[in-house]
């Protein structure tokens, strides 16, 4: 069912590369789909947007302001869920909100002795676009991982658009909402969102920036309108890798590989362990528990098609893999974790020690569960405050300040055959002489 691999074999290095490759959103179909919808909703705007709402969700509207779900339509929502998901929810809000205060960045300044002030401002974007996915498919825990992050930033309005397949409105999604403070809801979905998010419309206002999970036909779009519009990433499928001493229950090592199997037929889930026996009770918890689960065919499809248990020399061998991997959640389950963080170069997001699930960190531990995948923890980070947060640079030159410097600029601007810009310094410098 999971392959097992071996890092001290021949040809190791080709199978895992073989093991890491995903190009699920590299779809010449998909692309051409998905750019003339852009196209159309950019020329037409609503008239565009409903009509491929029609024709894909199902969803019979006369208008694009129908689309929009009212303040109230949301505090209905909030008031029919379940007493304790209400209260998760907002608990989980908290934490995030919490843990989204530290990350905020403040503007700062500095006078130099010839009375130049250099410095930096950071203001908020104006405004956002959040994706979430509809249909079968209900993530009110990603409404507040993008929602609570743009909020504390200071973002004047948060627009959501949600796909509802046949008219079907997720109240749990819609309380999420409510609870992160979201200030506009769409009810459409797919390329058509994300174009009249880049483009606006008559209806929806056009934003700053555009972040959320979505199809492969949403990823295609947020790629195409990236430029236009900010984006957080383009997602691949969801991934954890494991480093295990052998010491940890191989029940809750397998439970958390199947959390991240059960997203879809896709996700990758990784252990490493030095101890092969370990590997082999791995192999028997994997097997006993699988069928209890409800989304087992799924879980089945991802470890054939994706998972691994690879064998590793000792613990240092396995970190040396993870910065090959760079993984979107790392569990490092083994004694000592924590003395070994400094040695991650390249992790979304690294849970430490035999408790400390996976799973934890979707829901509510505080850190954001929008994470790098597909290797792409090399260069980029999890979501957060400083994602809907710019920075400009301050420059205010006093006459002796612009003086000093202008003799500088102007050498370095002749050396690059630019004599405006040398004169622009000259004349400042000369007005003072």
């Amino acid at each position: 069912m999971i392959r097992r691999m071996n890092a001290r074999a021949a040809g190791f290095d080709r199978q895992l590369d073989e093991l890491l490759d995903w190009s699920g959103v590299a779809d010449d179909r998909v692309e051409t789909i998905v750019r003339d919808i852009l196209a159309d909703v950019r020329k037409r705007g609503d008239a565009a947007v409903v009509e491929h709402t029609r024709r894909l969700d199902r969803l019979e509207v006369d208008s694009a302001g129908a689309l929009e779900l009212s303040a109230e339509r949301l505090d209905t929502a909030l008031a029919a869920i379940p007493a304790e998901v209400r209260e998760a929810l907002e608990l989980a809000a908290e934490r995030l909100r919490a843990y989204a205060q530290r990350q905020k960045g403040e503007s700062w300044s500095y006078t130099e002795a010839n009375g130049n002030v250099l410095g930096q401002q950071v203001t908020p974007l104006d405004r956002v676009g959040l994706y979430v996915p509809g249909g079968k498919a209900a993530y009110p825990s990603s409404v507040l991982m993008n929602a609570i992050p743009a909020k504390v930033a200071g973002v004047a309005q948060v627009v959501m658009v949600v796909p509802t397949p046949d008219g079907v409105v997720n109240d749990t999604v819609l309380a999420a909402a409510r609870i992160a403070g979201v200030d506009r809801v769409f009810t459409v979905g797919g390329a058509q969102a994300v174009g009249a998010l880049a483009y606006g419309t008559e209806t929806i206002p056009a934003v700053d920036k555009i972040v959320g999970p979505g199809n492969i036909f949403v990823a295609a779009a947020k790629r195409e309108v990236f430029g236009r519009v900010g984006i957080d990433m383009i997602a691949g499928p969801s991934e954890i890798l494991i480093v295990c001493d052998g010491h940890t229950d191989p029940d809750w090592i397998a439970m958390d590989l199947f959390s991240q199997a059960e997203h879809d037929e896709q996700a990758q889930s990784i252990l490493l362990a030095h101890d092969p026996d370990f590997l082999d009770t791995v192999t028997a918890s994997i097997e006993r528990l699988l069928p209890q689960q409800p989304r087992a065919e799924i879980i089945a499809k991802a470890l054939e098609s994706r998972g691994a248990l690879i064998e590793v020399a000792d613990i240092d061998h396995a970190i040396e893999l993870v910065n090959r991997i760079a993984p979107e959640h790392l569990e490092l389950s083994f004694e000592g974790a924590e003395d070994r963080l400094g040695e991650i170069r390249n992790a979304g997001a690294i849970f430490v020690g035999r408790y400390t699930a996976e799973a934890l960190g979707d829901y509510c531990a505080g850190p954001n569960h929008v994470l790098p995948t597909s290797g792409t923890a090399r260069f980029s980070s999890p979501l957060g405050v400083y994602d809907f947060q710019k920075r400009s640079s301050i420059i205010h030159c006093s006459a002796d300040g612009a003086a000093e410097l202008g003799v500088t600029a102007a050498c370095l601007a002749r050396a690059e055959g630019l004599e405006a810009h040398a004169q622009s310094a000259d004349y400042r410098r000369e007005s003072e002489g």
